[in-house]
């Protein structure tokens, strides 16, 4: 298991220093953006795609400083209202997945994308209760209509490719939770799974090792971000989760996206660790750095401290003992 980073955090820096950075520090990967909410700094997915001596150019980049790429991402919303919106985003996912079997990268993350609540609707409409019975009817749209059509043709493009598509459950998207993970892989294909963002999870009141052994169990983890979250209990008391302060106001927040360690200690994610493990998970670490209370690198370097201390740096030996 590879302690990784989505790069986003050094977009603002040459790919080739950022990677020098990064491989002083000890990573073993990285997860590169190239469209969407990611932006692309580091992967500009037009220039790239269909450019064998671009693409050998980045691989040797990558390898000399003793790297692999362990996915890449274009976090966006192809189930949009707005139908360029939605074309815009489909053709970004089904372009990357073109792009990662170029460069033999096997996974690409995204969102689920969230559709309007009925076929008239402009904005995305994140539905969260079954009552009034209007919203059961919005739910069953964005499923039935509008989702599982749009993601079993994203779903076999995969397939064509070999490539595993890692949808980051996040709330404000249709799929937030691993039961609606499921679902979306039920209606799709095996190469439909989850990007496990863990930071989502926590002020859900979802068990993260819970969650893990749920999607594991049937092999859908395709990628996992290492992103903790820390829940103010102060303020959740009055006012619950459901926060809509700005991320900028953090000490009105019920919660906050924090560095590794700083929204749970070392044990816990040595527990996720060895919880990935258990369900056959040997993939990346991908740190997400969204830490408003610190700097992108001391918190990139404060999570690399932690995750180097929580994984295995080998396979599990025989069992002598029994």
């Amino acid at each position: 298991m590879d302690v990784g980073v989505l790069t986003v955090v050094l977009g603002d820096e040459p790919l080739d220093e950022a990677l020098e950075y990064l491989s002083g520090l000890g990573v073993g990967t990285v997860e590169l953006g190239c469209g969407g909410f990611v932006g692309d700094d580091h992967l500009d997915r037009k220039a790239y795609l269909d450019d064998e001596a671009a693409q050998r150019e980045l691989l040797e980049l990558v390898d000399d400083h003793d790297l692999s790429i362990s996915a890449l991402s274009t976090h966006n919303n192809p189930l949009h209202p707005d139908d360029e919106r939605a074309k815009r985003a489909t053709t970004e996912i089904r372009e990357t997945i073109r792009l990662a079997d170029q460069l033999g990268v096997d996974t690409v993350n995204t969102f689920s994308g969230l559709p309007a609540g009925g076929p008239n609707g402009e904005v995305p409409n994140w539905v969260t209760a079954p009552w009034p019975p209007e919203h059961a009817e919005a739910l069953e749209y964005q499923w039935e209509e509008v989702a599982i059509p749009t993601w079993t043709a994203l779903a076999e493009h995969a397939a064509e490719h070999g490539i595993d598509i890692g949808i980051e459950m996040h709330p404000n998207m249709l799929v937030y939770e691993p039961t609606g993970m499921m679902r979306l892989r039920e209606a799709t294909n095996k190469h439909v799974g989850a990007n496990f963002d863990p930071s989502h999870l926590y002020w859900q009141g979802i068990d993260v090792a819970e969650a893990i052994r749920f999607l594991g169990e049937q092999d859908a983890i395709h990628h996992v971000h290492a992103k903790d979250t820390k829940v103010y209990e102060s303020n959740a008391r009055v006012k619950g989760v459901l926060d809509t302060e700005p991320y900028t106001a953090e000490p009105d927040r019920s919660w906050l996206f924090r560095s590794i360690g700083y929204g749970h200690g070392e044990a816990h994610w040595k527990d996720i660790v060895s919880t990935l493990r258990m369900v056959g998970y040997e993939g990346a670490l991908s740190i997400e750095h969204e830490d408003s209370l610190t700097s992108g690198r001391e918190g990139l370097e404060k999570a690399v401290d932690v995750l180097s201390r929580a994984v295995f740096e080998t396979q599990p030996g025989d069992t002598y003992w029994a």
